[in-house]
């Protein structure tokens, strides 16, 4: 599961505006997504976990880290803001610290026991930055320093703050403000020349140099296919050169082949998802079980190897592991020479315990179809005992003899003892697992391995800790601090200063003040959501907002009747920005706390965001006049009751006016009890029925309509007078006919 951390810088200058109308920042959280795009058209992004780091002190600086969601991520990144300093330097070291929290509670790093390579945990570091000055607090920087402090337990184990499967790429945006008219160069991106290539380079990545959005994107196609899992290994040569090609001219001096520091790639299993390996590399140092601590190990194992031709050598039954090289100058020297039947033994110094180069763990080796070149890695001194597991199969059949036990103990005395796990589990695979004894030492002291269970539980609580920290937002300042400038004379002392106030005010002022009276003191700020502003240099004010300071400030210097200073306008005080409108929930919680009710038992109001007059309906009680509109609620009925429909459907509603059904007998509503509403409530109503002019059927249609009103607002008592006037009509009209008829 690769991890993929975007270091964004948020420091002022990413502010500047390209050519395309958009700023740094803008292109810089385009690119994000574009490669999240990207990334999603591979099926092995499924496992993918993505983090986001700014230029922010600790924690504020982690947006986004082990616990965080994708959409986390996302809103994160859509809300950050350059406001701040290139702090890079800080922030790497916070991006490491962060992929190594949870390193030592796993044991992926197996510190004292060789290295794994299929114990890995691969991580990309994307850092998007505009390659400008370093900034920090202590002024503007050259080189790039990363902090020698860390909160993180078991730093001091390697010397290095990053892993050999950690890598850093810097895409540094160089577009230009206008459009170029010279035509792009073709061809590669070119790397950078600022201060973070360097750190790419020593982890085994580059940085980009981009000129336009075209570059962009060719570089993050190129990100994406640097996605593999795999460790970064020094290679070096060691002894002489090998012996020139007939078509090759003898070179002296040091060639691009001597010395590379490339990837090799660890498949994982197709099966399982997971890489599978037997041998470690091993360690640059001989373990002493009386040593109380362990030597600090480099980041990158420095493995050499020599040029002098040897027979690959492979039996079966026993285990190796094969690794494919990063295309390199190395690679391409070996490939070149077409020998894919022999190799070159590999070395790791200080290894052995009376050997500086040590004794061989592996070789390099081209493929059969000289396509790429191999890393095998085998048993530790593997010219001497793979013959001897040779004889044990071939010649002694599993039944050793005194001379073969002989050799073979003279042999773990020159391996490392951290190899025994390995070859113990090697033998069982072979059939011989009785061949090692049970109590032979791993090679750690007592006190090493305490002192690694101590590490690993100050990393747990490390790790806790920080993704308890992590979304917090950082605390606003109380106030401005009042600053000495040093023995330099005051701004209030100035000649020049005192005269123009005169022709200002008219008045000759008398201004009495020690610089040192207010020393460490506080400004208080008139709203706590104001940021302070204390500008220095009149360039440091943003353009837009200019005007608003020059009125400020020439009230604040001019209105001398007030002796408070007013540090905004009377308008700002209900100003909020667009996208902070419909956040009322956190209107609510600054809000005072309200009055409890004066009736509780009265329904509660909802504080709904532009209605604060809707209802709670779950809590309201149902009036029985929701009865009389819907009907009974059949309660009781039995299962062959005709009134009941089939399958459970709908009932139908019932017409609320029965004068309306024309064509049949008309039968009068019966009176139920006395409402506590009285008809005196409703005289304004039927005085304007009265007065309602027009045919029968006009009016019946103008009642059925007030009628349904009723019904929606539950008037039942409304709706029964209503009824009793719809009869009066009625029969009205037919008497009138009736006496027509005569």
């Amino acid at each position: 599961m690769p991890v993929l951390l975007f270091l964004i810088d948020t420091s002022a200058s990413m502010n500047q505006r390209t050519h395309l109308g958009t700023t740094y920042l803008d292109v810089a959280k385009g690119a994000v997504e574009t490669f999240m795009k990207l990334r999603g058209r591979d099926p092995a992004s499924r496992g993918d976990r993505y983090m986001l780091v700014n230029y922010e002190d600790v924690p504020f600086g982690i947006k986004a880290g082990w616990k965080e969601s994708h959409a986390t991520f996302m809103t994160e990144l859509r809300n950050l803001q350059a406001t701040g300093l290139t702090t890079i330097g800080q922030s790497l070291r916070t991006a490491f610290d962060l992929l190594n929290l949870n390193r030592l509670v796993t044991g992926i790093d197996n510190y004292g026991q060789g290295r794994n390579p299929f114990f890995l945990e691969p991580a990309i570091i994307i850092a998007i930055t505009d390659g400008n000055k370093l900034t920090s607090g202590g002024g503007v920087q050259d080189e790039l320093h990363l902090p020698l402090t860390t909160p993180l337990p078991g730093s001091e184990l390697t010397k290095e703050p990053f892993r050999w499967d950690q890598r850093l790429f810097a895409l540094v945006l160089r577009i230009p403000g206008n459009t170029s008219v010279e035509p792009e160069p073709l061809g590669g991106v070119p790397p950078d020349d600022s201060p973070i290539t360097p750190m790419c380079e020593v982890t085994g990545g580059r940085s980009y140099s981009v000129f336009s959005q075209r570059m962009l994107n060719q570089c993050l196609e190129s990100l994406v296919q640097k996605i593999q899992s795999g460790v970064v290994i020094n290679f070096e040569k060691t002894g002489p050169d090998p012996p020139p090609l007939e078509a090759e001219a003898l070179k002296s001096g040091l060639q691009p082949w001597h010395c590379c520091h490339k990837l090799i790639y660890v498949r994982p299993n197709p099966k399982t998802g997971v890489p599978i390996g037997h041998w470690p590399i091993p360690e640059a140092f001989w373990p002493d079980q009386n040593s109380p601590t362990l030597p600090p190990r480099s980041a990158h194992p420095h493995v050499r190897f020599s040029c002098l031709d040897a027979e690959p050598m492979v039996i079966d039954k026993v285990p190796f592991d094969k690794y494919e090289l990063e295309p390199s100058p190395l690679t391409q020297y070996i490939l070149e020479r077409k020998s894919p039947h022999t190799c070159w033994q590999v070395f790791v110094c200080n290894s052995a315990k009376y050997s500086d180069l040590g004794q061989p763990f592996g070789y390099l080796k081209a493929s059969t179809a000289l396509n790429c070149v191999n890393l095998f890695v085998m048993p530790y001194n593997y010219p001497v005992l793979l013959p001897l597991l040779d004889d044990l199969i071939k010649v002694h059949k599993f039944k050793p003899t005194i001379k073969w036990r002989q050799s073979f103990e003279n042999y773990l005395k020159t391996m490392p003892p951290y190899y025994i796990g390995s070859l113990r589990k090697a033998l069982r695979i072979m059939g011989a697992p009785n061949l090692l004894a049970d109590n032979m030492e791993y090679g750690l002291s007592y006190s090493v391995v305490s002192y690694l269970k101590k590490l690993s539980q100050q990393s747990k609580i490390e790790y806790d800790r920080l993704i308890a920290l992590i979304g917090k937002k950082p605390p606003s300042e109380a106030g401005i601090k009042v600053r000495w400038r040093g023995g330099g004379i005051s701004l209030a002392q100035r000649r020049d200063f005192i005269q123009q106030l005169q022709s200002l005010t008219g008045d000759v002022p008398t201004l009495e003040l020690n610089p040192k009276e207010f020393q460490g003191f506080h400004l208080a700020l008139l709203n706590k959501g104001l940021k302070p502003q204390s500008f220095r240099n009149p360039y440091d004010i943003p353009r837009s907002h200019l005007l608003d300071q020059l009125s400020r400030m020439r009230r604040n210097l001019l209105n001398t009747s007030v002796c408070t200073l007013r540090g905004q306008d009377s308008d700002q005080f209900h100003s909020v920005p667009i996208a902070q409108m419909g956040n009322y929930q956190d209107f609510l919680k600054a809000a005072p706390q309200p009055l409890r009710d004066a009736d509780p038992e009265q329904p509660k109001r909802l504080h709904t965001f532009g209605n604060p007059f809707k209802l709670d309906k779950k809590g309201m009680m149902i009036d029985e006049a929701d009865e009389f509109v819907t009907g009974p609620q059949n309660k009781g009925k039995r299962p062959g009751d005709s009134s009941s429909m089939p399958g459970g459907g709908p009932k139908r509603r019932r017409c609320m006016s029965p004068l309306l059904r024309l064509g049949r007998a008309y039968t009068p509503p019966v009176s139920p009890p006395a409402s506590p509403r009285t008809s005196s409530d409703y005289e304004k109503i039927f005085l304007l029925l009265k007065q309602i002019q027009g045919t029968l059927d006009t009016r019946l249609i103008f009642l059925q309509n007030i009628i349904k009103e009723a019904a929606r607002f539950k008037k039942r008592v409304l709706i029964e007078q209503l009824e009793n006037f719809l009869e009066e009509i009625h029969n009205r009209s037919i008497s009138m006919n009736h006496v027509d008829t005569l």
